[in-house]
């Protein structure tokens, strides 16, 4: 496939690769941009910026519409599409599919919910003759820049906000997974977006981001990646908007009064949704001591069940990570984590970037598979007797994205929902909950700024007051 920069589709003498994480095929090839064309992608994105903004919000709601009932009718091509790039299960490929048309029909509805207000300039000596309000208009160029995990639909939570408020996009989609990314912009073409609104960049993050991110015409960057990524934004960004999502070390809580059934099954597949490469996946598992014994061994059990291989299976539950590489590295961190005491309780075993869902126990906190974001299919296990000790522990990292707690409690729960540190906390329900219409981030290390559509389309606009003086 070919990258969008000015309206065009455009080739490049250097290609990147796009293979199957499963067996290492080719798929397809993408150009690998150069400075020159992040220069003229950043040309063209000024001067979409113009185009934009002068879109009412009737047009842009109804290319978003349009663009949303396109990709609800291609959505087993989408699917596929995701399912092959990437590390998701065809099954889990239809969830992010669904979810990316749910993220642009809210964006297409919340395009004409972008409103003001009045302000009361009476209400202090000096302004009984003045009247006036606020409006929010576009703030310019979005550099939006999106990871492997999710290529399609969080290409969408940052596209369509950036469209509903009026704004020109450059999106530089993950290296390992642009495909989904390039179709999603063909979609949007189609559906009536005029061209130099969006770009589409492919190549080396690092190199592109050196020529983007400091670009004064890049009035935001909207980054969903890891820690570090996120540390060298903030170097080179300069005086402009930020918004990242970082990801996060996960906590779940499961009281003694919790249905352990339920809170298995939930976070069984919490843990390993997408070979665990999940921001908001869990990771920490903190049980209550009377229950300890009982919510390990059936969660133990449930895990030996997960049917890994083939990700176009319908049968399959997980499939690789998404490099033999990431995969290794999950494994060094296993072997470190059983060298400092931890004992594994299943899986743990490797074939190429297959990783088995693995379960550990006696993890110590200065373990890389306690401390860090392990991003692949590991879960730990730990036991605690008070609630105190539980809360302290779900926040002894510096990570607050999601938390959960399983609890029939009412009085309970609302302590946990209150005193965890983080950006969201699921209620009789595992990490791995995300509604497209809440908002959505975290504190710490897990990030700045929040998205979900609404929350996204605030950041991606600016407040404008205008004041009339009667005389």
């Amino acid at each position: 496939m070919r990258m969008l920069i000015g309206g065009t589709w455009r080739d490049s003498d250097r290609t990147i690769a796009v293979r199957d994480p499963f067996d290492d095929s080719v798929i397809d090839h993408v150009p690998s941009a150069t400075e020159t064309d992040a220069s003229l992608a950043l040309e063209s994105a000024t001067r979409g910026a113009e185009v934009a903004r002068r879109l009412s919000a009737l047009e842009r709601s109804r290319i978003l519409f349009r663009a949303a009932e396109l990709v609800s009718q291609r959505m087993e091509a989408f699917a596929v599409l995701i399912a092959r790039e990437g590390s998701k299960t065809i099954r889990e490929a239809r969830t992010e599919a669904a979810r990316c048309v749910n993220t642009l029909t809210i964006s297409a509805e919340e395009a004409k919910r972008l409103v003001g207000e009045t302000i009361p300039f009476d209400s202090f000596p000096g302004g009984e003759h003045r009247v006036g309000y606020y409006y929010r208009f576009p703030i310019g160029v979005v550099l939006a820049i999106t990871p492997f995990n999710d290529p399609l639909n969080l290409v969408a939570h940052k596209v369509g906000p950036a469209i509903a408020g009026g704004n020109a996009v450059i999106v530089k989609p993950a290296t390992v997974t642009p495909l989904s990314a390039l179709a999603l912009a063909e979609v949007l073409l189609e559906a009536g977006l005029p061209p130099e609104v969006l770009q589409v960049i492919t190549g080396s993050g690092v190199a592109l981001g050196e020529v983007l991110v400091p670009d004064a015409r890049v009035r935001m960057v909207s980054l969903t990646g890891g820690l570090e990524a996120g540390r060298r934004v903030a170097r080179l960004a300069g005086l402009k908007k930020l918004g990242m999502e970082l990801g996060s070390n996960s906590p779940v809580i499961v009281w003694e009064d919790a249905d352990v059934e339920w809170a298995v099954e939930s976070c069984v597949s919490g843990a390993f949704w997408a070979a665990g490469q999940n921001c908001i996946g869990v990771q920490r598992l903190y049980v209550h001591d009377a229950r300890y014994a009982e919510f390990r061994d059936r969660f133990v059990a449930r895990t030996r069940t997960y049917r890994i291989g083939d990700k176009r299976r319908e049968e399959t539950d997980m499939g690789p990570m998404i490099t033999e590489g990431e995969a290794k590295r999950v494994e060094r961190w296993i072997a470190e984590a059983v060298r400092l005491g931890a004992r594994v309780l299943c899986g743990g075993g490797r074939r190429a970037a297959l990783l088995e869902p693995t379960v550990l126990e006696d993890v110590p906190e200065r373990a890389s598979l306690h401390r860090e974001e392990v991003f692949g299919p590991t879960v730990n296990l730990y036991r605690v007797r008070t609630v105190d000790q539980a809360i302290a522990q779900a926040n002894s990292l510096p990570f607050g994205l999601h938390a959960a707690v399983f609890t029939r409690d009412v009085d309970l729960a609302f302590r946990f929902a209150y005193e965890i540190e983080c950006g969201g906390v699921m209620i009789n329900d595992s990490t791995d909950y995300r509604l497209d219409s809440m908002p959505f981030g975290g504190i710490k290390l897990s990030g700045l700024g929040r998205e979900g559509v609404r929350f996204a389309l605030q950041e991606m606009t600016e407040p404008k007051t205008v004041c009339f003086t009667r005389h």
